[in-house]
């Protein structure tokens, strides 16, 4: 049997003067491998066996790395394992696959994985929030986190008093468990466990213009507008199609047909595809800042990124509105849904169902079924168009006095 002592001086052994490699044997299979090397002797623990008739090694990692002890350890749980008709180097490489599956499959892994494939921007702000959980949670495996251990981790969140990032943060977390859930390394979306589990947080209510008389004269000073062109066909667009702001700048080339006058793209809130009619007006627009951008991946890059490869800033529109005087008290990128929302209904008299479509909404049939995407796309081309219409009516001080007809 070996001792620490021989260990230790191994490289002294009188076997080394050959030259050649040597073993130094324990016992029961356990031996000291020495190798020559460059700068000294190698050693390295071995352990041969027979299983099913054949002789096979197992490694057990470098001395002094491995002492003499440790050693002698895994010796006698390879010969547990060989006991029960088991192949050590068979278990070492499924315990090693199962390392691997379990690193696959944190949660934190996952999370990175949804992000680098999200494709509306590149925004920092998913990643912002999913840091409220993943110093916590990141490295479990998904399976094993339960909403109780989420709720932990929003609870720090309601604690501090930010009640509406505790609620983004969730919404973000619930959006990597779908992810998980499609991906096939999760049976379901546990945040929805949760629902009702933090306190409401403050309705945020958007500041919009919805009176026809000052849509008029905001889409004029629009129109005036000073500042970049890049900004200035956002601002000019948002009314137009009325999409959320965020999807607003992270809007794509690739994702526009303008010879079938469509913008499809995935709605962030749903992860749903959403058809956008686009109006000859819009269109033009598009074709005004095609030479510009087109060679881009984003409509509206930022200015910061010379390659293109980040949309507008959030603050952007918000920021263009404020010099035009509108302020964010007075009127705000998300007010163009609700102007649209307004005046498609009350003074054109659209149907709810129509604008509802095309505000992205969840809409649902008479059976309580939700309608696909391209529900009534003809008839939303063509209220699109009358309302682009409009607003150029609007601007040319044309009547505005509301009236209302309804669609059938």
């Amino acid at each position: 049997m070996l001792t620490d002592t021989t260990c230790r001086n191994a490289h002294k052994h009188a076997k080394t003067t050959s030259g050649k490699a040597f073993k130094l044997s324990d016992g029961k299979g356990l031996y000291l491998l020495l190798t020559p090397q460059a700068t000294g002797w190698g050693k390295c623990w071995r352990l041969k066996y027979r299983i099913d008739g054949k002789e096979k090694l197992l490694a057990f990692g470098t001395y002094p790395e491995v002492t003499l002890e440790q050693a002698r350890q895994r010796r006698e749980q390879a010969r547990k394992l060989l006991a029960d008709g088991i192949d050590p180097n068979e278990n070492k490489k499924a315990v090693k696959a199962a390392k691997a599956e379990t690193a696959a499959n944190c949660l934190e892994v996952i999370a990175l994985e949804w992000l680098a494939k999200k494709s509306q921007d590149k925004s920092d702000r998913p990643q912002r929030l999913l840091s409220h959980i993943m110093p916590w949670l990141g490295s479990k495996p998904i399976i094993d986190i339960l909403p109780k251990d989420i709720l932990a981790c929003l609870r720090r969140l309601e604690e501090r008093g930010t009640i509406e990032t505790a609620h983004r943060t969730l919404q973000v977390t619930s959006q990597v468990f779908r992810y998980a859930v499609a991906t096939g390394r999760a049976d379901r979306d546990i945040t929805q466990d949760l629902r009702g589990a933090l306190p409401p947080a403050k309705t945020k209510h958007f500041a919009a213009i919805t009176d026809p008389k000052q849509a008029a004269e905001l889409l004029r000073a629009i129109d005036g507008y000073q500042g970049s062109f890049i900004a200035l066909c956002a601002l000019k667009l948002a009314p137009l199609v009325f999409v959320r702001p965020g999807e607003l700048r992270a809007a794509k080339w690739q994702d526009f047909d303008l010879e079938a006058k469509e913008w499809r793209y995935f709605v962030s809130k749903t992860e749903v595809q959403h058809i956008v009619p686009l109006s000859k007006q819009a269109t033009a627009i598009l074709d005004g800042l095609k030479p510009l951008t087109g060679h881009l991946p984003y409509l509206f890059p930022s200015e910061r990124t010379p390659r293109g490869d980040r949309c507008m800033s959030e603050n952007t529109l918000g920021g263009a509105l404020k010099r035009l005087g509108y302020g964010k008290d007075i009127m705000t990128a998300h007010g163009f849904r609700a102007m649209a929302r307004t005046i498609l209904d009350e003074v054109l008299g659209f149907r709810v169902d129509f604008i509802e479509h095309q505000l992205a909404h969840a809409v649902k049939d008479p059976n309580g079924r939700a309608y696909n995407r391209t529900a009534h796309l003809a008839e939303r081309h063509k209220m699109m168009q009358t309302w682009a219409d409009y607003l150029d009516g609007l601007k040319r001080g044309a009547d505005v006095i509301p009236f209302k007809h309804k669609q059938r």
